[in-house]
């Protein structure tokens, strides 16, 4: 056998191509930590992100409305209001109604889904305040 050692080195497959690498990969904890399956799911039903972005939906569809009427001032002064009302907020532990953010919005008479069964104080989950407090304030 004249071709010997040299034709199976030839034909033979790099080492580095058995990697585990594509679909068939294993999760490297070590490496790369817990896998988030929440951000890879796609949405289920086809208005499911229609839903999500409801409010932002229908704040850009009043600023134009509004814009159309009354002039590039009014939304602009609108949208000042929103930013400066969302800055003000209770302590992190404290729940935050936002009844300002509401009364701009026109929501402040209406009674919704959050209104009834998004209640905090019904709520199960009531952190710590002083840790609340210094994950906020970047202690933690």
């Amino acid at each position: 056998n004249s071709r010997g050692a040299s034709s199976l080195l030839k034909d033979s497959i790099p080492i580095t191509e058995f990697s585990a690498s594509g679909p068939f990969e294993g999760h490297d904890l070590l490496l790369r930590g817990f896998k988030s399956v929440k951000n890879e799911l796609m949405p289920s039903h086809p208005l499911e992100l229609s839903e999500k972005n409801f409010q932002l939906n229908q704040d850009k569809t009043n600023f134009d409305t509004l814009r159309n009427i009354q002039g590039l001032y009014a939304p602009l002064k609108l949208q000042m209001e929103f930013r400066a009302v969302k800055q003000v907020q209770r302590l992190p532990f404290l729940h935050s109604s936002n009844m300002a953010l509401d009364t701009l919005r026109g929501n402040d008479e209406c009674i919704g889904f959050e209104d009834i069964l998004n209640d905090p104080s019904q709520s199960e989950v009531m952190g710590e305040p002083h840790m609340m407090m210094e994950h906020k304030l970047g202690l933690l």
